[in-house]
């Protein structure tokens, strides 16, 4: 008893004296700079950028499940978290490095009908085409392959039984489990600081094959999103018109008190109704209801992928020798209609932020005032973006001696060759924590980037008053925040006659090519109403001039190997960064900026096939390619 009571005491004392030094210690008696000492203590500025996948498809999905992809949620993240996993064709593979986040979006339509009719459950074997769908799966190979045509062909064309609209459609038993199951994997491994699992979906609009995609990305948890059953495009559940997604938005926020927002993918796919100016596919028209709507609900515009690149199109920008990029233009998503020049206009991203501003100035509000990222839409459940980790948009595609010959998509009018698919990419978010909610704040202000695969680190900044120096300074990024807005951002009109300066600084992926050049793209709206957009060279390698007009004509050359697949970071640099006047600026013009960045020549992933597997590859692919980053713009407007 005296051994406890000595302790007791001993601690008190030690208590006491505790006490006495905080108080002697006391904020009280410290300076305002010491009371603030830290920098980093209570900041939000966005010091990180975290890198991710906004699109991703497991076996859930009604395509990836009918093309074989066993892949399921949990390997998945785990492959995005670092770890190595086996694929749906039996190969090992793991990531370069981690990602810091992901969204599984898997389609809603149909949900949960694939795993049945691999299986055989009651329900589906009940119908004869149930039974003929099961009976050609279990033969597998090409049988399975043109049973999966046939069920997407009927889908499609709303000539399913019935019974599957109603076993799989929102409100059955399998929809709203197969719903639960992905929710409960985001919680299970959403880490907040290490990895954001955002839950999500794909609304699979695709009318006549006019590919209208939107994903939906939650910026809540499991006790709102499971409050909801997500939306689908099957009458009667839902509709085909975007503005059903909107009022189904709108109706989650309003009854759970959440946040969600949709984006949209491929507009190079869509034979120009992606970016509509007058009217819609659906027959409405373009006004100020239809503009204010998709301001507030598509904040963010998927710019690159697996299928093609959508940033610019050299017939849409013919002054700008780096607009044929990776461009998928060959038709609709099933090739069921050929492209038609005029149908350009609606398709791409450069030409949608210009019809923005005509748009803003007929309705006052821009509906195309979009942020960009990139994502794989893989179906492969793996979030392979970097051209020597390819594994394809299917399980049918993972890499193999012969998939550089296997067409994506086929049909009477033409095709879309398997070796122009694209190995990319991803998003990079600039916020200050690593949580569903900064992540989907920053991507709500528009303060994000996308990219080809590398994971190059570029910071944008526009305001009126930077100087050169202020790019290399060693609180650069404050000094961005502090008298400009960055990517996403908006600069107020100044008062004086200046033109606004920029600041820009990009890093290599120190696992990628080196740097060629850094350019800023202009889009503006002259006083007439009249269009127009121009491409400056602000920062290039190897001390190559800039001319007058803002170009720098001489290449940075190549080094690729083609009978190695290997190249030398000889040219090129690893870091640029400068600070930039527009030299043709007019005060009384809305305009828009973004950066576009481009690294040297580097393999595509067809020639690691040809070099790795000994793949014949067909004399139209393209072995070697220049990777690429794009910014979300920064708006200027007069009033």
């Amino acid at each position: 008893m005296k051994t406890i009571k000595l302790l007791k005491l001993t601690v008190a004392i030690q208590i006491g004296l505790a006490s006495s030094i905080v108080i002697a210690d006391s904020s009280v008696n410290k300076s305002p700079a010491e009371q603030s000492y830290s920098p980093y203590a209570s900041s939000t500025m966005p010091v990180n950028v975290y890198w991710g996948d906004s699109h991703l498809h497991t076996g859930l999905s009604l395509d990836a499940g009918l093309f074989g992809n066993t892949v399921g949620l949990d390997e998945a993240y785990r492959l995005a978290k670092g770890e190595e996993i086996t694929s749906s064709t039996g190969l090992p593979v793991k990531l370069s490095r981690p990602l810091d986040w992901m969204v599984i979006t898997d389609h809603t339509d149909l949900m949960g009908i694939a795993a049945d009719i691999k299986s055989g459950t009651p329900n589906i074997l009940a119908v004869d085409k149930g039974k003929e769908y099961n009976a050609a799966f279990q033969k597998g190979g090409q049988e399975a392959g043109k049973a999966a045509f046939d069920l997407i062909q009927n889908f499609s064309q709303g000539t399913l039984p019935k019974s599957f609209l109603e076993d799989y459609s929102p409100g059955s038993k399998v929809f709203n489990g197969v719903w639960k199951d992905i929710v409960e994997a985001a919680e299970k491994h959403n880490e907040p600081g290490l990895f954001t699992a955002f839950i999500g979906y794909e609304w699979t609009s695709v009318p006549k094959g006019f590919n209208l995609h939107r994903n939906v990305i939650f910026r809540d948890n499991a006790d709102k999103a499971l409050q909801v059953q997500p939306a689908t495009t099957l009458s009667p559940y839902g509709s085909t018109d975007p503005k059903s997604l909107y009022k189904w938005l709108a109706a989650y926020e309003k009854d759970t008190g959440g946040r969600a927002f949709a984006f949209a993918h491929n507009g190079n796919l869509s034979n120009g109704w992606m970016f509509p100016t007058k009217k819609t596919y659906h027959g409405g028209v373009v006004d100020k209801a239809y503009v204010e709507a998709r301001a507030k609900w598509e904040p963010h515009y998927e710019v690159t992928q697996i299928k093609g690149d959508g940033e610019a199109h050299p017939d849409l920008s013919p002054k700008d020798e780096f607009a044929d990029y990776e461009n998928w233009d060959v038709g609709n998503l099933d090739i069921s209609e050929l492209k038609k020049p005029e149908m350009l206009k609606g398709e791409y991203a450069r030409e949608a932020l210009k019809q923005g501003l005509l748009l803003e100035k007929q309705f006052g509000v821009n509906p195309y005032k979009f942020g960009v990222g990139g994502a794989t839409d893989s179906h492969t459940s793996l979030v392979t973006a970097e051209e020597e980790n390819f594994f394809g948009k299917s399980p049918s595609v993972e890499p193999s001696v012969g998939r550089v010959n296997h067409p994506f998509i086929e049909s009477k009018l033409g095709a879309i060759e398997g070796y122009t698919l694209v190995a990319s990419g991803y998003t990079g978010i600039w916020a200050h924590e690593n949580t569903r909610e900064a992540l989907f704040d920053a991507m709500e202000r528009k303060e994000t980037y996308a990219t080809t695969g590398p994971r190059m680190t570029v910071r944008f900044f526009g305001g009126w008053d930077y100087k050169a120096t202020d790019v290399s300074a060693s609180n650069a990024v404050k000094i961005g925040y502090s008298k400009g807005v960055p990517m996403g951002g908006d600069l107020q009109p100044s008062s004086g006659n200046t033109a606004p300066t920029f600041m820009v600084s990009v890093m290599k992926d120190p696992l990628s090519g080196n740097l060629d050049r850094v350019q800023i793209i202009k889009g503006w709206m002259d006083n007439k109403g009249e269009l127009h957009e121009r491409v400056y060279d602000v920062a290039v390698s190897d001390d190559r001039q800039i001319n007058q007009d803002g170009r720098a004509t001489k290449p940075v050359g190549n080094t690729v190997d083609l009978n190695t697949a290997t190249w030398s970071n000889s040219i090129g640099d690893s870091q640029l960064s400068t600070v930039w006047t527009d030299p043709n600026f007019d005060k009384n013009e809305s305009a828009f900026y973004y950066v576009r960045v481009l690294e040297i020549p580097t393999p595509r992933w067809v020639l690691y096939d040809k070099v790795r597997l000994g793949a014949k590859v067909p004399k139209a692919a393209e072995l070697v390619a220049q990777e690429r980053a794009y910014s979300s713009p920064i708006w200027y407007s007069p009033k």
